[in-house]
């Protein structure tokens, strides 16, 4: 009897050991969840009310110390405008006791026309020098040295002395295109007292001051310009930086009626059609009577296929390679040049059509045919999948395998028999075509000189502020990839002022600037719209990988 007792005893021993292994760690997995959940909800509410720009990673890009417990950290927040890295357990305490970079001066009286330096300690960009003695910073493996938020110098621990502290802040490299928050306050100020006179204001007055307005696509070539508006907030005052994804750019350029007449900048960091997004948002400023305002527009091109931004000489896809330092540099030197911008009505044919005329503007080119077709394949393919294409060679395949697709199915046969072709009233004997290209610009197709072909032959220069369009037709998908690697000319029909399209009949797919749609019997007319007001930067332009490859 006893030894069942003592068994029994054993068992039940057993089964409560077996029960608390089971539930001990189950117990401390929940328990710790808990805590990380509740730790989240604390940072993330620290985040939502902080005047920092506060972001969280789970490893830092390079040897980074705790700005409160100055401990060496892997991961933590770090603030997108002011540069402050911090462990999570200190972020409360960081957030409290340090200032981020101020948009506006608080309130000092009078007009300031200066401001100190702005001493942040520690986590100093690595390669950077010292002010006073010119030495190296950062060499050593703790918190250590300064930078100015706003001058971007430098100084070891050793060098700061008192007058540092208190000296006014030059803004240092790029102080003709930071707008220093002392001005803002000082024309806050002169708005309220409804004064407009802001010529005397500092730097107003300034001979060379050229403030320049970032404005980024965050959905544009791969969150890339996630990244950008991060670098530009650390540079410029965050004031200058705007995200397109949150704000409008119709709403953003509202700034540029705070500052100097045709002096400002614009950097629009996306595709060609956030470009084109952009300046509709110009010409809206001039249908309100703020013409003296417009500001001229600089591209930082994201994504693929940016053929306006290559043609102005910004590249056709911008991946990182060039510090953002540099980019600055390169809009301050750009010099100003006009584009022509074009409007394309679109009339549905038949005399019961009550549907008004589709009308697009045009800054690239206007097609139909196979070009158009690819497009038309590519975009519905994206729509279902987009996460598919998020890549630009996967796009460059996925953009050749319609082409070639459409050499076996030739789908755009015999367009010289459904189009009629009118070039400033004049009408056109088209040959034997598949497709029609109005260019305003020099590059299409992700970076080929259509006008040009293979550059052997006499034609009349293509210009894209001299008020003309170029017209070309071309044989077919794979006619198109013979020019792209310049072994064919285009069939080049003509250059004009006005350009009228008949679609007599069945559907054909057409696009304007990437935008395409299929499209039944119609008129298209393109006529000249307005000029936008751009920037040339003379660096190479590059040609498509193809292209480069031939030559």
């Amino acid at each position: 009897g006893s030894g069942d007792a003592s068994r029994a005893v054993a068992d039940w021993r057993l089964a409560v050991w077996t029960l608390c292994s089971v539930l001990l760690p189950v117990l401390i997995t929940a328990w710790c969840s808990f805590q990380r959940s509740r730790r989240q909800l604390l940072i993330r509410d620290i985040f939502r009310k902080s005047k920092h720009d506060w972001h969280y990673t789970d490893l830092f890009g390079q040897p980074s110390y705790c700005c409160v417990c100055a401990q060496h950290i892997l991961r933590g927040a770090f603030c997108g405008c002011c540069g402050l890295r911090v462990s999570e357990r200190c972020l409360k305490k960081a957030d409290q006791r340090f200032l981020c970079k101020e948009i506006m001066m608080r309130g000092s009286g009078g007009a300031p026309s200066s401001m100190p330096h702005h001493w942040i300690r520690g986590n100093v960009p690595l390669c950077s020098c010292c002010m006073v003695c010119k030495q190296q910073c950062g060499t050593q493996p703790k918190l250590c040295d300064y930078r100015c938020v706003w001058c971007q110098y430098t100084v070891h621990d050793e060098c700061m002395v008192d007058c540092l502290r208190t000296e006014d802040c030059t803004f240092g490299e790029f102080k003709d295109l930071i707008i220093p928050p002392y001005y803002l306050s000082t024309i806050n100020q002169m708005r309220k007292e409804k004064r407009t006179s802001y010529e005397k204001v500092v730097p107003y007055c300034r001979k060379h001051w050229m403030p320049v307005i970032v404005l980024a696509n965050t959905r544009s070539g791969n969150n890339m310009g996630e990244t950008l508006l991060g670098e530009f907030k650390m540079l410029l005052n965050p004031v200058q930086v705007f995200d397109l994804s949150k704000i409008a750019p119709a709403k953003a350029l509202q700034l540029c009626t705070l500052l100097p007449c045709n002096t400002v900048r614009v950097l629009v960091c996306g595709g060609d059609g956030t470009v084109g997004w952009v300046l509709d948002a110009i010409d809206e400023m001039k249908i309100k009577g703020q013409e003296r305002y417009i500001p001229q527009v600089a591209i930082l091109p994201l994504g693929t296929g940016n053929d306006l931004s290559n043609t102005l000489g910004w590249g056709a896809g911008y991946a990182g390679e060039v510090p953002v330092e540099q980019i600055l540099r390169n809009v301050m030197e750009a010099d100003g040049i006009k584009l022509d911008r074009w409007k394309v009505q679109v009339t549905n044919k038949g005399y019961y059509n009550l549907r008004k005329p589709k009308v697009f503007t045009m800054n690239n080119y206007f097609s139909i045919g196979p070009d158009a077709l690819m497009a038309l394949n590519f975009h519905a393919h994206r729509e279902k999948t987009p996460s598919l294409f998020s890549s630009r060679i996967i796009n460059k395949a996925v953009y050749f395998f319609y082409g070639t697709k459409d050499c076996l199915v030739q789908e755009c046969k015999d367009l010289n028999k459904k189009v009629e072709l009118e070039l400033d009233g004049e009408r056109i004997e088209l040959p034997n075509l598949e497709g029609i290209i109005v260019l305003n610009i020099g590059y299409w197709g992700g970076g080929c000189r259509l006008w040009e072909g293979m550059g052997d032959e006499p034609y009349p220069l293509a210009r894209h502020d001299d008020g003309l369009l170029e017209v070309v037709g071309v044989h077919g998908s794979f006619h198109c990839a013979q020019i792209q690697v310049k072994l064919a000319n285009p069939v080049r029909l003509g250059q004009a002022h006005t350009v009228r399209l008949i679609l007599k009949s069945s559907k054909m797919p057409m696009q304007v600037d990437g935008e395409p749609w299929a499209q039944g019997p119609c008129t298209v007319t393109i006529t000249h719209k307005t000029h936008a007001l751009m920037l040339y930067h003379s660096g190479e332009q590059t040609d498509d990988d193809a292209s480069s490859l031939s030559e």
